[in-house]
């Protein structure tokens, strides 16, 4: 698989990607339609959409030519040494295969200016969390509201660049 920028064409992919991960990651600690309601939002084509072109933020996906083996989102916040992931999610058959490496370096690389790069995972995500902190992510604090909106509680997780 070969990283590279997200496009409109992308955007079908990238949903049925997200919707399948999130309902296998969090049916079972949510159930269907809180997961349901919670993709339908975040994961919207307009949602999506939205994403390619907001300003200071990086939409990538892993491709093979055939299919999309997982996708990231980041952005800068209000202050641009500081980059906030807001979605990294690879395909449960392509994960182990170093896909997720791929995306975070990427990410990482494309804000220059940036020297911490932040994000929120939801502390029922044992698998994330240990690859966050493989990555070198340390904990920075918890929120009540991962993402804003879903009242799901989540771990902030940060890390040094440059």
């Amino acid at each position: 698989m070969f990283v590279r920028t997200a496009s409109e064409r992308d955007l079908v992919a990238i949903r049925a990607l997200l919707v399948e991960t999130w309902h296998a990651t969090y049916d079972a600690i949510y159930g269907v339609e809180r997961v349901t309601a919670i993709t339908d939002g975040w994961h919207s084509i307009a949602s999506l959409k939205a994403r390619l072109t907001r300003p200071n933020s990086e939409f990538l996906v892993a491709d093979d030519g055939k299919r999309l083996g997982g996708m990231a989102f980041a952005a800068a916040t209000t202050d641009p040494k500081i980059v906030l992931l807001h979605q990294l999610y690879v395909h449960r058959a392509c994960q182990r295969q170093g896909i997720g490496t791929a995306l975070l370096d990427e990410i990482e690389v494309s804000f220059p200016e940036a020297n911490k790069l932040r994000l929120e995972v939801e502390e029922v995500n044992a698998a994330a969390i240990a690859f966050y902190r493989s990555q070198g992510f340390a904990s920075a604090g918890k929120t009540a509201d991962c993402g804003g909106g879903s009242g799901l509680p989540a771990l902030i997780l940060e890390k040094a660049l440059g």
